[in-house]
């Protein structure tokens, strides 16, 4: 476990991965917090990348996998198929209330404007990532953002520190085309979906095609916006992680 003088000593050197490749920021995580790191992913579009980077680099890291319930029936396919090619160690988390007992009780969130999407976001995905983080023991989380994904990450670091757990991205300043370079050279797939339009895949309720005049940020919550909560700093006040 690292100490509080270790953990200041790593977020001084965080800022040394700017300059690394993406298999050295890895391997700085992996030496910086051992057992206390996480691996998350959505099997979304470009999942594979980071779950095959990752897990080449730390074999057994524990992969959190938020299952909203509300996932299209090709993302748990395409889970299960990833899982068992790259033998990931997956700790899936739920909410702690089932779709039916959500729409029982309040309806479908997703259709109330942002602040239904808001408490939405709190139920199905903070708490359980929340619950991830506590019960894995994590003190640093890796995660497959990139800056050119949207307009709220274009600003992205290689790690930042938010709420309790350090946040490392390695491949925070990939491209598409380095995505798909990876991607093809490792013989990895893309998200089914791809093949039908969708450039982003979360909750079938709430993601869509990028159809024509789109901006791909728009195929994701009705457009009114990006972020599901995991990655905001301005978290609500019960938000650890």
């Amino acid at each position: 476990m690292l100490s509080d003088d270790t953990s200041s000593s790593v977020l001084a050197k965080l800022g040394n991965l700017e300059s690394v490749s993406a298999v050295d920021r890895v391997n700085y995580a992996f030496k910086a917090f051992r057992g206390q790191l996480v691996l998350s992913t959505s099997f979304g579009i470009q999942s594979a990348v980071m779950l095959h980077l990752v897990s080449s680099q730390i074999p057994n890291i524990p992969v959190v996998f938020i299952d909203t319930g509300y996932l299209f029936p090709e993302t748990y396919r395409f889970a299960q198929l990833l899982t068992e090619r790259l033998e990931l160690n997956l700790k899936t988390y739920r909410p702690l209330q089932t779709a039916a007992q959500q729409e029982a009780l309040y309806g479908k969130l997703w259709e109330s404007g942002l602040q239904g999407l808001e408490q939405y976001n709190k139920i199905n995905k903070i708490e359980p990532m929340n619950r991830a983080i506590r019960e894995l023991g994590a003190r640093a989380w890796l995660s497959g953002l990139r800056q050119d994904q949207s307009t709220s990450r274009s600003e992205l670091k290689a790690s930042e520190k938010q709420q309790k757990t350090y946040k490392i991205y390695p491949i925070f300043d990939w491209s598409d085309r380095e995505v798909y370079n990876y991607l093809s050279k490792n013989a990895l797939p893309y998200h089914p979906l791809w093949e039908e339009g969708y450039v982003s895949v979360g909750d079938w309720h709430s993601t869509s095609k990028l159809r024509d005049g789109m901006n791909p940020e728009d195929t994701r919550f009705g457009g009114l916006k990006r972020e599901c909560g995991l990655h905001e700093a301005s978290g609500s006040p019960d938000y650890q992680i």
